[in-house]
């Protein structure tokens, strides 16, 4: 054979060589580095939200996910008519004229019976008040309290209490989700002494934020001495603290956001046509599972009052799981 012909096939199989070296060097980067290359200006922002101190350790303690941003089933490809869509919805919406009871209580709750609660649902009566929360003092400063009515259209709340647990930037938004998106995240005194420990925030502003995080700061004097009690009062009451905000979405402070909200809202909640959507939780399936699992890890240390919610609970008729619950997986 020619000598040409011998270094034309040794030219390709070189080429080979190094073009397959290039593809299996690509898909072992990481899925930033994967996405770098963007078909749209919707497309997910993949440049860092915010620089932690390696002292901080925003990842300490947070559930992994194994997806990655690229192959999540509801992808970019769509962003811009859900963006769109939701901004309607959010121009059109008002307010539901609501009128909710005043009082003192021990409680944030009022320590009404269930039967007395299920009463107030499907009423039609606008004058009718009604028993949601607040029965207790929620300490909120003026220009916190301002900037949480200020919130229209989307907003994502957190809390750490207790500096149990880390702030962790979102992942994934798109180039527009912060114009109609609020992210509030509500802390105590104890993490906010942890946050100017690490230099995160500076103590001469009494207004903090941390990356997209704002920080509520919550004085829990008189509230409950339990953290995880008082990371509950944010949680349920969402709709009351940020009453003109149209869709909310509560993130565990130990979970990481990795899915733009809008994305999140439209396909579980308006493409659905539902209220509400609740996660499946990553580990347990029935409630008494994971009130073993408060009570084994010593999150609740009075574990006779944890006793005593689960015999209520299922006094009101809470049966464990079965498939007779389906679609319901947990």
């Amino acid at each position: 054979m020619p000598l040409i012909l011998q270094s034309k096939r040794l030219s390709f199989a070189c080429l080979y060589l190094l073009t397959s070296l290039v593809l299996a060097f690509y898909v072992s980067i990481s899925p930033s580095i994967k996405c770098l290359f963007r078909a749209s200006p919707y497309d997910p922002i993949q440049s860092p939200l915010f620089s932690y101190p390696s002292s901080y350790g925003e990842h300490k303690h947070v559930l992994p996910t194994f997806r990655s941003s690229c192959s999540s089933p509801v992808f970019f490809s769509d962003y811009s008519s859900v963006l769109k869509e939701i901004q309607q919805c959010c121009q059109e919406w008002k307010n539901l004229p609501l009128r909710y009871m005043q009082g003192k209580a021990s409680t944030f709750g009022g320590n009404f019976t269930l039967e007395k609660r299920i009463s107030f649902f499907d009423q039609s009566d606008q004058k009718l008040e009604f028993p949601c929360g607040f029965f207790k003092l929620f300490p909120l400063n003026d220009y916190d309290h301002a900037a949480m009515q200020s919130c229209k259209g989307v907003v994502v709340v957190s809390a750490i209490f207790g500096d149990h647990d880390k702030i962790r930037q979102p992942k994934g938004l798109g180039s527009k989700t912060l114009d109609i998106t609020c992210f509030f995240i509500f802390v105590d005194d104890v993490t906010l002494k942890g946050l100017f420990h690490h230099k995160l925030i500076s103590k001469e502003s009494n207004e903090y934020k941390v990356g997209v995080w704002r920080l509520v700061n919550i004085s829990t004097e008189k509230l409950y001495k339990n953290p995880a009690m008082n990371g509950v009062i944010p949680k349920y009451l969402v709709h009351r603290l940020f009453p003109n905000a149209k869709y909310s979405i509560w993130v565990d402070a130990k979970l990481q956001l990795v899915v733009d909200p809008l994305l999140l809202i439209h396909s579980l909640v308006i493409k659905e046509g539902v209220d509400m959507a609740v996660s499946q939780h990553p580990f347990f399936v029935h409630t008494m599972e994971e009130a073993m699992a408060t009570t084994r890890w010593r999150k609740w240390l009075d574990v006779e009052h944890i006793k005593m919610q689960m015999e209520t609970y299922c006094e009101n008729g809470l049966r464990p799981w079965s498939q007779s619950k389906l679609p319901y997986l947990s």
